[in-house]
C-alpha cells in the first residue's frame, strides 16, 4: 500500500525539480544585465570636487597638442582656443558640453534582446583588449593569436550569459595588411556574436570601407544608422595630453558615419601619466573630456562613452600591472568621476598579471572587477578572458570568468529589504508552527532561483561528493565547455545568402568552412 505513495512523492519531487530547472523569465532571474552600481566611492565628495577643479585647470591652461586641422576648426567654432600649438578648452565650454551631450542611449545589438541601455548607473560586463597571444592551458605556452581565435572567442561570448557585450579582445596576427586586419576583425566579431560589438581601426579609409559592410549587413545605410550595432574604440589621445592624428581621423569618420564611440585615454601611471594616482585620474579625465568636446563639436549629441582607462606600472620595472590593487582603485575612481559628471562611462578591469587561469588570476580579477562594477561605471571592459596584463587571452578563462561575473553582478544587485523579505511570517511558520528548518518552506522554494545564482562550472559539492565525482578540475571542466561551444555553436544571425554577398563584395579572410558545423 505504500508503493503508490512513494511513486507519488518521487513524481512530485521530479516535477518540482523540472520546474526549478526551467528557464526563468528575465525579470525573475537572480541577476540581469544592467544592474545598478555606484555603491563604492573611493573618492570623498571633497576629493571629487578637487579633481574636477584640477581637470578644468588642465584643459583651460595646459590644453592638448597635435590636434589635426579639422579638430582645431571644429573646437574653435564652439569656443576653444588654439595658441602656441596647443588646443585649449575653456571651463565654460567643457561644462556646457557635459550638460548637453548624449545620455541615456542604447548600444544596439544585432539581436535586440541583447541591446544595452547606457543610462544612470546601469552596469554591463564585456570584453576588450589587443592581446597578441592565445594562452594554451594544456601546454602552458603562449602562441600568436589568429583571426579564427577571434571568431571562436566571439562564439564563446555569444553563449555566456554574464558577458553582455563583445569588444575585440585579440589582434589577428595572421592578418598582414592593416586594411585586412581592420575589416576582418569586424567581420569575425559580428559573425561570431549577435551581441553589441566594439572594435578599432587604423586609418579612416578602413572605417569607411567597414561602414559599407555594416550597411550591407543591416540592410541599408538608414537601417544601420537607426540601429548601429558596432561601436568604435578610439585611442584618440597619446598621453600625456596629445592628440593621436590617425585615430582622430578615424574618430571623425565614425561620428559622421553614425557609429557610437568609446573615447579612450590609456596613460600608464609613472610613464605616460603621473605616478600619483590622483594625478593619473586628473590627466585621464582631462583627456577624455577634451575628446567629448571634440565629438560634440563635430556632431552635437553624438553617442560617446567616457572611457578613462589609466593603467598602472610596476615602478620597479616600468611594466604594466593590470592586476594590482592600485589598478583596481584607479579604475574605480575613474568610474566615480563618470558618475559625478553623469556621463555614459566605460572603464577596464580584469586585466590579470597572472599568465594562466590560476589562483593569482582569480584574486586579481576578483577585486579589480568587483570594485569597477560597484563604482557606478556603465560598461566594464576587459572583464573576461585576459592575462599577462592584456598580452594574452585564454578561451577557458572566458568560461571561468563568466561564472565570476555572474557572482559579482549578484553583489551589485544587493539586498532587497521589504516586509516580505524580512521574513517575520516565515520565521513564525517555521519556528512556531513548523519543522524548525526552512528547507521546504514556500519562500525558500520561490527564492531558490530568483534570489540565488549558481555557477555553471564552479564546484560547490562537499569533499565527499567531489571525491565521488573523480575530483573534477576547474580548468578541465572549462576546456570541456569550450570544446562543446566551439563544436556546436555556429551563429546564423547572418544567413548563408547574406554572408555570400559579403564575401563577394569584401576581402573576407575567415574561411567559410570554419563557420560551418561538420
Amino acid at each position: 500500500m505504500t508503493e503508490p505513495k512513494r511513486k507519488s512523492r518521487r513524481g512530485a519531487r521530479a516535477a518540482k525539480k523540472a520546474e526549478r530547472a526551467a528557464p526563468l523569465a528575465a525579470e525573475d532571474r537572480a541577476v540581469n544585465p544592467g544592474m545598478s552600481g555606484g555603491s563604492f566611492a573611493p573618492l570623498s565628495e571633497l576629493d571629487v570636487g578637487k579633481i574636477n577643479d584640477a581637470v578644468m585647470d588642465v584643459l583651460e591652461n595646459i590644453g592638448l597638442s597635435q590636434a589635426i586641422p579639422s579638430c582645431v576648426d571644429a573646437v574653435k567654432k564652439v569656443g576653444g582656443i588654439y595658441r602656441d600649438g596647443r588646443l585649449h578648452f575653456p571651463r565654460s565650454l567643457v561644462e556646457d558640453t557635459i550638460a548637453n551631450c548624449a545620455r541615456n542611449f542604447t548600444l544596439h545589438a544585432q539581436a535586440p534582446e541583447h541591446d544595452i541601455e547606457v543610462s544612470d548607473s546601469k552596469m554591463y560586463f564585456g570584453t576588450a583588449g589587443a592581446a597578441v597571444h592565445i594562452v594554451d592551458v594544456e601546454s602552458r605556452q603562449y602562441r600568436e593569436s589568429t583571426l579564427k581565435d577571434l571568431y571562436d572567442i566571439a562564439r564563446i561570448v555569444d553563449q555566456s550569459d554574464h558577458i553582455h557585450f563583445f569588444q575585440r579582445s585579440i589582434v589577428a596576427r595572421d592578418m598582414i595588411e592593416p586594411a585586412d586586419l581592420d575589416l576582418n576583425t569586424l567581420y569575425a566579431s559580428i559573425t561570431g556574436t549577435s551581441k553589441h560589438v566594439g572594435t578599432s581601426w587604423v586609418l579612416p579609409e578602413h572605417v569607411d570601407e567597414s561602414l559599407k559592410l555594416l550597411h550591407q549587413v543591416a540592410g541599408s545605410e538608414q537601417a544601420w544608422r537607426d540601429r548601429p550595432f558596432v561601436s568604435m574604440s578610439c585611442c584618440f589621445v597619446v598621453p600625456p595630453l596629445r592628440f593621436a592624428e590617425d585615430a582622430c581621423a578615424c574618430l571623425e569618420s565614425a561620428v559622421h558615419g553614425g557609429m557610437p564611440v568609446l573615447l579612450l585615454s590609456a596613460g600608464q601611471a609613472g610613464a605616460t601619466s603621473p605616478a600619483a594616482i590622483a594625478g593619473s585620474v586628473v590627466q585621464s579625465v582631462s583627456e577624455v573630456l577634451a575628446g567629448l568636446v571634440y565629438v560634440n563639436a563635430l556632431k552635437p549629441g553624438h553617442p560617446a562613452i567616457f572611457g578613462t582607462w589609466p593603467f598602472v606600472s610596476d615602478l620597479r620595472t616600468g611594466a604594466m600591472s593590470g592586476g594590482s590593487g592600485e589598478q583596481a582603485i584607479l579604475m574605480a575612481a575613474c568610474g566615480q568621476m563618470g558618475r559625478y559628471y553623469n556621463l555614459p562611462t566605460g572603464i577596464a578591469a580584469g586585466m590579470a598579471d597572472a599568465k594562466l587561469p590560476n589562483a593569482q588570476s582569480g584574486y586579481e580579477k576578483g577585486y579589480t572587477v568587483t570594485l569597477a562594477a560597484h563604482s557606478g561605471a556603465n560598461l566594464i571592459y576587459e572583464s573576461a578572458g585576459m592575462h599577462a596584463s592584456l598580452l594574452g587571452a585564454c578561451l577557458e578563462s572566458y568560461i571561468i570568468d563568466n561564472d565570476m561575473l555572474g557572482a559579482i553582478n549578484r553583489t551589485v544587485k544587493g539586498i532587497e529589504v521589504n516586509d516580505e523579505t524580512m521574513s517575520i511570517q516565515t520565521m513564525r511558520d517555521v519556528c512556531v508552527d513548523g519543522p524548525l528548518h526552512y528547507l521546504g518552506h514556500p519562500q525558500t522554494m520561490e527564492l531558490m532561483q530568483k534570489e540565488y545564482l549558481y555557477p555553471e562550472i564552479g564546484d560547490r559539492n562537499s569533499p565527499k561528493e567531489w571525491m565521488e565525482r573523480d575530483r573534477p578540475k576547474l580548468l578541465v571542466e572549462a576546456k570541456k565547455r569550450v570544446d562543446h561551444v566551439l563544436s556546436n555553436h555556429f551563429p546564423a544571425h547572418i544567413n548563408d545568402e547574406a554572408d555570400a554577398a559579403l564575401r563577394q563584395n569584401f576581402n573576407i579572410k575567415l574561411p567559410r568552412e570554419v563557420m560551418l558545423k561538420s
